[in-house]
């Protein structure tokens, strides 16, 4: 799935994602590190990856693997 940045703050390394339908999904800093990203800029476009759950686990570039 993917959506938009929405918010990212640097210092907890969560945020909010823009999901194409308009949703809101928030995703907690274990999801952000374990990207291998440094930064999220607002307005752009990541991969989020969930488990069976539903929790976001993973938020990455679509470009990456």
């Amino acid at each position: 799935m993917q959506g938009t940045v929405a918010t990212f703050d640097p210092a907890t390394r969560s945020g909010t994602v823009l999901l194409d339908d308009g949703a809101e999904l928030s995703f907690p800093a274990a999801a952000f590190d374990a990207s291998g990203l440094r930064l999220l800029r607002l307005g752009q476009r990541v991969r989020i990856e969930r488990d069976e759950s539903g929790h976001v686990n993973r938020v990455t570039l679509p470009t990456f693997g």
